[in-house]
């Protein structure tokens, strides 16, 4: 093919698909024009995830009937006028390519009144090509309707996911720029239903109760402070981080901003991580809102099509000013924890039927249990004292007597109870040598054939809880729980949508009554958050494992040696007692002979 000029229709395309990527693109443009037009309340409408119309409404200062038109030209905006200017980019926008891309693939009608004339401008836009423009009345500001998005490009409509993903792109962006401009009213509608609205005060904390609820708000400790008095030549850096009590799954819970722009930098996401070096367990991330203020001039923004990249001139300077700030912040805001007092928390009448473990010295030496004080309990009166009942009631017409048991060549040796160690591992003697179980992954993997076997006889026993708990998550988490109800209804849950980003959680399954109903969800959604699984059974076994995961013993938790014994004889009926059921193994395993030798007995 010969080498030829590209035609105009074909280039805006082109432009188009680096910009327009999908609706909460066009969202994330006209919002950012909104802002830097200085909108203090902000509208955004959408229907069907935005795939059929998007308006964006605001009070802004408008645009001059004059130049109305020439906005929607390719390279043309008023934020640049010399090369120099890109070295101090002070604005959201820049490039002037935003309102002909979007005008280039969807219909757009610009209603607009600028704050210095009398009356505004309507003009109405059909694939890039301007179509109709009349004089109308209205208020000061901008109102940007954007309709059928990729219409007449089916290759790139067909690569948009279902209306409820759209949406939870959207839900995203907005609060993102909600979190960064406190001070600016948001509302945003979906489907004629409002999912969001924040107050406009100010004050970030209140956007915090309104994107992330209030329990996970309270949880929350102010960084640094944005004063005005700090030198703009300085780096500032300041916003909320969660305590260790609040924490996530991955970083996605990490929103980062610069300059009042949302970022993606790994580097900045990684120094916020390590302010949480040892207070929180591996795996685990924390929630925070981080803002930081550099000189212009110290970073370029010109580096990514969607502006969702910066560089900066001193990226090890911003690194440590993170995360000095959220470390500090976090050292003051937590509170000494208070002496381990395990006795003091058991009921008498518990202390006084469960023996303690074989020679532990911490207990009274009056209370030190003999052989014959050591109780051969069953495994569901042991369970009910370690707090979780054993489900041995009848499961669809059978009892839990007929549930799979263990194969008929063991796959664990008979274990003799020793004791405990380190309030986290069971000591057992085995035939050859001494095994180490922990009593946590051994519990998950207890629970977690319980449930399979359950679910497989279709059932898995739910509770009603007597008061609903409500549970407010993050807006751009709610499509994924939205489209996952069916699924946690069949595995014991009953949810429902409550208004805005809260749910009404009215049941769950009976493993859960006593759990944290709100924290066990969100920890729920994180788990479907970490990718789309192909086969509704693999999203079931995330959901069960997070289940075992939140209800299994917990490492420094003192047991009984009834309790103990209960535990390893239930583990030694499961089919793979070996790893809990996000493969982790449940016991360490020290023979004999390597016992001997380490003793100097074999040569």
């Amino acid at each position: 093919m010969a080498i030829q000029i590209l035609p105009d229709d074909l280039v805006a395309c082109i432009a188009a698909g680096e910009v327009v990527e999908r609706p909460a693109s066009v969202v994330k443009e006209l919002v950012e024009n909104a802002i830097d037009a200085g909108a203090t309340d902000i509208r955004i409408e959408c229907a069907e995830g935005g795939k059929r119309l998007i308006r964006v409404t605001d009070n802004g200062s408008g645009i001059p009937s004059a130049e109305a038109p020439l906005a929607f030209a390719h390279h043309a905006t008023s934020k640049l006028a010399r090369a120099e200017d890109l070295a101090e980019i002070r604005t959201l926008g820049f490039r002037g390519e935003a309102l002909a891309s979007i005008a280039a693939v969807s219909q757009v009608t610009c209603a607009t009144r600028h704050a210095d004339e009398t009356s505004g401008t309507l003009l109405r836009f059909d694939g890039g090509r301007l179509i109709g423009q009349e004089r109308i009345g209205r208020a000061p500001g901008t109102t940007m309707t954007v309709e059928h998005l990729f219409a007449r490009m089916p290759a790139r409509l067909k690569f948009l996911k279902s209306t409820q993903t759209e949406r939870g792109h959207i839900d995203g962006m907005v609060t993102r720029y909600a979190l960064a401009y406190p001070h600016i009213r948001f509302t945003l509608v979906h489907d004629g239903r409002v999912s969001f609205q924040s107050l406009g005060t100010g004050n970030l904390r209140d956007v915090l109760v309104d994107v992330y609820g209030a329990d996970a708000a309270a949880q929350m400790v102010e960084v640094g402070a944005a004063a005005s008095d700090v030198p703009e030549s300085s780096i500032r850096v300041y916003g909320y981080a969660s305590l260790p009590t609040l924490d996530h799954a991955n970083r996605s819970k990490i929103t980062l901003f610069v300059n009042g722009r949302p970022v993606q930098d790994a580097k900045l996401s990684y120094a916020v991580a390590q302010a949480y070096h040892t207070l929180l367990m591996a795996g685990r991330y924390p929630v925070a809102v981080i803002m930081v203020r550099v000189p212009p001039a110290e970073v370029d923004v010109n580096v990514h099509p969607a502006k969702a990249e910066v560089r900066f001139r001193d990226a090890d300077a911003v690194f440590g000013a993170v995360q000095r700030a959220v470390r500090r912040a976090l050292l003051e805001g937590m509170t000494p924890p208070e002496a381990p007092t395990i006795l003091s928390k058991w009921p008498a009448d518990h202390r006084e039927a469960v023996a303690p473990a074989a020679g532990d010295e911490r207990l009274p030496r009056d209370a030190q249990p003999t052989a014959a004080t050591q109780p051969s309990l069953s495994g569901s009166e042991a369970w009910a004292r370690v707090g979780i009942a054993k489900q041995t009631g009848a499961l669809g017409g059978q009892t839990a007597a007929a549930l799979p048991t263990a194969p008929a060549t063991r796959n664990l040796p008979a274990l003799r109870i020793l004791g405990q160690l380190a309030e986290s591992y069971i000591l057992a003697e085995g035939p050859e040598g001494l095994y180490l179980i922990d009593q946590h992954a051994a519990h998950e993997r207890v629970l977690w054939e319980r449930l399979l076997a359950q679910h497989e006889l279709g059932a898995l026993p739910s509770q009603h809880l007597l008061d609903p708990a409500p549970v407010t998550l993050p807006a751009e988490s709610v499509h994924l729980l939205e489209e996952q109800l069916d699924m946690l209804r069949d595995l014991g849950f009953e949810i429902e949508p409550f208004g805005g980003n809260t749910f009404l959680v009215r049941a769950v399954p009976a493993l859960m009554i006593q759990d944290d109903i709100a924290a066990a969800l969100r920890e729920i959604v994180a788990d479907l958050e970490m990718g789309d699984a192909a086969l509704r059974r693999d999203l079931e076994a995330r959901v069960l494992r997070r289940v075992c995961k939140r209800m299994a013993i917990k490492a420094g938790r003192v047991l009984s040696f009834a309790e103990m014994q209960a535990l390893v004889r239930d583990l030694e009926a499961c089919e793979s007692p070996r790893t809990c059921p996000h493969g982790r193994p449940t016991m360490v395993y020290l023979g004999l002979k390597q016992i001997e030798r380490e003793f100097g007995r074999l040569g």
